[in-house]
């Protein structure tokens, strides 16, 4: 492929995450007492998560990690072994849930592309660790996540979708309980027509979760039959809170869980004893104000284990992080922040902090070593920088995410490149207004290539569409220095102008006006022209064509590609999982400007967006260093649970 240069792009949460693996010891049962202490498992190194006991002992961990740009497999012991590179698929850009037994890795990777759109490209493979000889468990065409093994490590368990389309949901999967024997992986029994996150105990009972009816996320219990045929799922956990991603105990006697409670805003890891069906505290007596996910219990039962926030220290998030390209000679950069844009020479960046958190209006140098402030206050968002002019940027100036009748203003913010020192945290620049007031949503400003012209979005008339308007001067009282590009019913936003000059692209919704949801990429002449839309997931008017949610668009430096942010792989893991993330189905693909070469950047389960693309080729060995900055800001761990998943029933 013919795709080359530096892309930028945001990653939402995942920076801040620090999760390490842990483990606490519960022999004796004296858990039921609270005398508990915890050891870390993993060594401190990016985002360490979704572990398993890989003997019996406990004594080593396999578990997913994104220290080398994607998310890889790896094994480390206690006893201080050197970590170790699990020998799954090299080229893959996503695992998940690994389980070692006989000497096989079990896990999920995505690195075969389904036929369709809107399939999750999840399946579940089988590694031997001597010979590396890989077995793909999923049929063709199916989609199967969060595989369980039995403990002979004669059979398989997992939430699958089976061969069905993905319908768009991602709360609760509509995924099902699946099982299949190792030496006979195509014949498949569903034994749950709803549920996710199945466990073993021993070789004949299954656990899992739901939500169940009365709107609580519950684990459910099954006793496998003869045949695996007429299999009754019991609910296990009560109403009243809600429980999930279970794991089970090989000696039967319980089950670990993550919890929310009422009053409780945190994720815990509790106990729940089948017999007594009672349940015990772990991680809130350990660590009461913070998160914890998806348990997992040794072999022996001795040992139960978790990930988590590794605890506030003097850790840098890196204001740059590379990530794992499948295309050679294009890099991927990670950025700790949102709504990058390149200068003209690509030596610096523009962007803003998060939404809410810190939502001013900053510049990066390109190396990722040193970021100043231009703006703390009012709020910025979205960056533009002029091609021609190294010390301008065009942002929005108000609130994000608001209505068409917002006051939000579109900013000529200037400054001189010259006091770029890195002696400096701040920088003065000027603010030039270039939208009138009360002419309300006005946002997500592209500069024409030639510096003269931005296009933009604003919702003057009542609804969101896109003009044109003077670079330099703004619009004047008389209405002069704007033009409208697009007029209707619908929202046009977003806008992108190609470096050639030629075209406009932008995302809307104008195919399905009543969808808020239904975002696809046009493209449009500056003059109004030609305006056409493409398609990737269906021909015009078909019900997959509109169900499209792509956005933030951007051209390829030669302006022969389209680079931008959609829900065309659907989703790759079991989002109650995760922390929130409010489109964990969003990952970078481009295109050329027909449409064709639809080529996938990115895949992970977490939601991937705001890119920015430049010609400059700066292409740097991926390893522990690039994780280890001497630039960025402390880590502080702040991320919230799924916003959905509310405890106010």
């Amino acid at each position: 492929m013919d795709v080359q240069g530096t892309i930028v792009f945001s990653t939402v949460g995942l920076l801040t995450y620090g999760f390490d693996v842990f483990s606490t010891v519960l022999a004796a049962d004296h858990f039921a007492d609270g005398d508990l202490t915890e050891s870390r498992r993993t060594d401190g190194v990016s985002v360490n998560f979704n572990a398993q006991f890989a003997d019996k002992t406990g004594e080593t961990v396999v578990f997913v990690s994104e220290r080398t740009g994607s998310a890889r497999l790896y094994q480390t012991s206690s006893a201080g072994d050197e970590i170790k590179l699990l020998p799954t698929n090299q080229n893959s850009l996503f695992h998940d849930r690994p389980t070692i037994k006989n000497g096989r890795v079990f896990y999920v990777s995505a690195h075969e592309p389904p036929s369709d759109s809107f399939k999750s490209w999840a399946a579940v493979y089988m590694t031997r660790l001597d010979t590396e000889e890989t077995v793909r468990l999923t049929p063709a065409g199916s989609v199967d996540f969060s595989p369980a093994v039995s403990e002979s490590g004669q059979l398989v368990a997992v939430a699958s979708y089976g061969s069905r389309p993905w319908k768009g949901d991602f709360h609760a999967l509509e995924t099902e309980i699946t099982i299949f024997s190792v030496s006979e992986p195509e014949n498949r029994t569903i034994v749950a027509g709803s549920g996710g996150w199945p466990t073993f105990s021993g070789e004949s009972t299954i656990f899992f979760h739901r939500k169940a009816d009365d709107g609580w996320w519950s684990v459910y219990r099954i006793d496998l039959q003869e045949n695996f045929e007429e299999n009754i799922a019991r609910r296990i956990t009560p109403p009243g809170l809600h429980a999930f991603t279970p794991a089970a105990s090989n000696d039967g006697k319980y089950i670990a869980v993550a919890t929310r409670r009422k009053g409780i805003k945190f994720r815990h890891i509790e106990i729940f004893d089948l017999k007594s069906e009672r349940f015990y505290p772990i991680t809130e007596t350990l660590n009461p104000t913070t998160h914890h996910y998806n348990p997992f219990f040794s072999p022996d039962s001795n040992q139960l284990g978790y990930h988590r926030f590794r605890g506030e220290s003097n850790e840098k998030i890196p204001n740059l992080l590379p990530v794992a390209s499948p295309i050679q000679g294009l890099q991927l950069l990670r950025l700790h922040g949102t709504f990058p844009s390149f200068s003209p020479a690509g030596d610096l960046l523009a962007m803003n902090g998060d939404f809410f958190e810190s939502p001013g209006l900053m510049v990066l140098r390109s190396d990722g070593s040193k970021r100043w402030t231009l703006l703390k206050s009012p709020t910025a968002f979205y960056t533009a920088w002029s091609p021609v002019e190294k010390g301008v940027i065009f942002t929005s100036i108000g609130p994000i995410f608001d209505s068409s009748k917002a006051t939000v203003q579109i900013a000529r913010i200037s400054f001189n490149p010259d006091d770029l020192d890195d002696k400096k945290d701040e920088i003065y620049a000027d603010v030039k207004i270039l939208t009138r007031g009360g002419t309300a949503n006005n946002a997500f400003p592209s500069c024409s290539p030639d510096g003269k012209h931005v296009v933009f979005r604003s919702g003057r008339s009542g609804h969101k569409n896109l003009y044109i308007l003077d670079a330099i001067d703004g619009e004047i009282a008389d209405s002069s220095g704007i033009q409208r590009l697009t007029e209707g019913e619908w929202v046009d936003t977003m806008p992108a102008w190609s470096p050639d000059g030629e075209l406009i692209a932008f995302s809307s919704n104008r195919h399905s006006p009543a969808n808020p949801e239904a975002y696809s990429i046009y493209l449009v002449r500056p003059d109004g022209s030609n305006l056409r839309r493409l398609h990737f997931a269906g021909p015009p008017g078909s019900n997959e064509a509109d169900r499209e949610r792509i956005n933030h668009v951007c051209f390829s430096p030669d302006s022969k590609w389209l680079l931008f942010t959609a829900n065309l792989g659907s989703v790759s893991a079991e989002t109650v999982s995760m922390p929130n993330h409010f489109q964990p189905y969003g990952d970078l693909w481009v295109c050329r400007i027909d449409g064709t070469g639809l080529t996938r950047l990115t895949c992970n389960a977490f939601e991937n967006g705001t890119p920015a693309w430049h010609a400059a080729d700066r292409l740097q060995d991926i390893g522990l260093i690039s994780v280890v900055p001497a630039s960025g800001e402390t880590l502080r761990g702040q991320f919230e649970e799924p916003l959905w998943l509310t405890c106010d029933i």
